[in-house]
């Protein structure tokens, strides 16, 4: 069961990357609805990793570097 939970949300991300690049090169209203979508669950993914990070924790030379 959490095979095809794994593999629906890769296709869901590779078909909104898609979405991204066609939208790009002037697709159709849909697809750029799709892109923006997927480009703001982007960014919230993005904002989240970050607010669960320590202060400095990504400095060089940090033990999770090695």
């Amino acid at each position: 069961m959490l095979v095809f939970v794994l593999v629906g949300v890769l296709v869901l991300v590779v078909g909104g990357c898609v979405c991204v690049v066609w939208a790009a090169r002037g697709g159709p209203r849909w697809v750029r609805g799709v892109a923006l979508a997927t480009q703001a669950a982007g960014e919230l993914v993005r904002l989240s990793g970050r607010r669960g990070r320590r202060p400095g924790s990504d400095r060089l030379g940090s033990d999770s570097d090695a």
